[in-house]
Order: C-alpha cells, then sequence, then structure tokens
C-alpha cells in the first residue's frame, strides 16, 4: 500500500494570503501546504481522500492519469470545491471512452455535493460536465471500492450538527477534521500501523483537534508510527516543531509518500 499526501493545510492552505509570518515566509518546502488531501494506492486500486479547491494542481503535480475513487470526509469547500475537474479524469483518453468517477460520501455529504454541482447531475447534461456516480455510505457500515474494503469511522467537528467521516484501509487510518470522537469509533482502528490525524495548531480550537488532543488519540490507538496533518500556520515552522514531538509521531508534509505494508503487492497505474 501507498500513502501519498496531496496536501497537509488547513482551508486557508499555507501560506495564508497576506500573511508575513515565519512560517508562511519560509522557504522550507515543507512548510507550503495544500488544502488537506491524500492518496491511497493497494491492489491495483487508487483512491483520493477529498478533492479540495486545490485538488486540480495536487493530481498535475504528482502526475495521475487514472483514478478509481473519491472518498469525502464531509461537505466543506476546502474538502468539495474541486469535485468539478474529475472531468479530466472522464475524458482522460476521450473520444473513447467516458469513464465516471466513483465518490463515496454520507448521505448529508452527498446530497451538498448534488447541490453544489446540480448541472452534474442534471438530466439534460451539457457536453463537457464531470461524470460522477455518486454513492451514499452508511458511516456505521464497511464498503468496497473494487474489492478494497473501506471502514468509515465516525467523528464531530464541533457538535451533533457538524459531522465528519475518517476512513480505515486495512492498516491504514486517515481522520482530518475532528474534534471529537466516540469509544467505539476508536475501536475501529485497533491494530492500525499508520495513523493519520488532524491537528490543526497547539492552542485550543472550538472544531478542529490541537496537537495534544491528536497526540492523545494517537496513545490511545497506539499505531506503529502516525502522521499530523490539517496543520495551520500556528503550528510553526516543521523544522522546529517536529523535533518535539513523540519518535513515532511526525508532521507530514505535501507530496510526502509512505509504503504500508498491507500484505499485498502494489500495482502501479
Amino acid at each position: 500500500m501507498k500513502l501519498t499526501f496531496l496536501g497537509t493545510g488547513t482551508s486557508q492552505g499555507v501560506p495564508v494570503i497576506g500573511c508575513r509570518c515565519a512560517v508562511c515566509m519560509s522557504d522550507d518546502r515543507r512548510d507550503r501546504r495544500l488544502r488537506t488531501s491524500a492518496m491511497v494506492e493497494t491492489r491495483g486500486v487508487r483512491l483520493v481522500i477529498d478533492a479540495g479547491p486545490d485538488f486540480r494542481y495536487q493530481m498535475l503535480r504528482i502526475g495521475v492519469r487514472h483514478i478509481d475513487a473519491i472518498l469525502l470526509t464531509h461537505e466543506h469547500k476546502d474538502h468539495i470545491g474541486g469535485l468539478d475537474d474529475v472531468r479530466a479524469f472522464n475524458f482522460v483518453d476521450y473520444p473513447e471512452a467516458i469513464h465516471k468517477v466513483g465518490i463515496y460520501a454520507t448521505p448529508r455529504t452527498a446530497a451538498c455535493v448534488r447541490k453544489d454541482f446540480d448541472y452534474a447531475f442534471a438530466q439534460d447534461k451539457y457536453r463537457g460536465v464531470p461524470e460522477i456516480e455518486l454513492h451514499e455510505i452508511d458511516p456505521a457500515c464497511p464498503f468496497s471500492v473494487k474489492g478494497v474494503e473501506i471502514v468509515p469511522v465516525a467523528g464531530r467537528r464541533h457538535s451533533e450538527r457538524f459531522a465528519v467521516t475518517g476512513y480505515r484501509i486495512g492498516p491504514l487510518a486517515y481522520l482530518t477534521d475532528f474534534k471529537t470522537i466516540e469509544e467505539s469509533e476508536v475501536e475501529k482502528l485497533a491494530g492500525v500501523e499508520v495513523l493519520v490525524v488532524n491537528a490543526l495548531r497547539f492552542a485550543p480550537h472550538y472544531s478542529h483537534f490541537n496537537v495534544a488532543e491528536a497526540l492523545e488519540l494517537i496513545r490511545r490507538v497506539a499505531p506503529r508510527e502516525a502522521y499530523l496533518t490539517h496543520m495551520s500556520h500556528d503550528i510553526g515552522l516543521q523544522a522546529v516543531t517536529e523535533p518535539t514531538l513523540p519518535p513515532h509521531v511526525h508532521m507530514a508534509c505535501d507530496t510526502l509518500e509512505l509504503e504500508i505494508n498491507d500484505g499485498y503487492e502494489n500495482t502501479e497505474r
């Protein structure tokens, strides 16, 4: 299994427009963060988690020509704003075939996708709109994409009104924009080798884990390695902050690739 961090920043990204802090002015490429997204490749299947406003550039940056599905964590624009650009994957070998892209989301998130991209679901579509197969998932039930089992992990961003969905894929679990998680959902993470979890900053935040809260969840899950994502400029310079973390906890950075043993030989597509 291969995990690629496509973006590791918050809804504003890093650098933040107009900001002149040390992080936003940093020359270290690790401090430059697009909106949070990731790609998982396993058993010949390529999955993207979230497609925010930077989706197009993220795909161009790593040279992707084919994806099998997109898994959405929730409906905020920094996670779905780039969905129009899936049309490039529809017509990558146009006119020989049209490849619909499967998108998996909870009913609430799926409803937002239908609203925001209504032209993709119209009966009389104009030529060139995104060709999407929208699949509604139950966050309490596993599902599969081309034989790859995916276990949803439910969380909250602030209150019962703000749900978010993480995903476990074999030895990997990916959680972003979490603020709270029930013990029954933590149990779904038992035995993961690599845990990715959001950590906005060191100071508390009303709707996202801060570093201390992320570290507490990592302690409870006890993965072999953990990576922080969805980080703001307030988390500090990577060169300064990372050495302060426990040895098995790392700050992810854009384009970082991890090989994770899932018992299958990965087939590059």
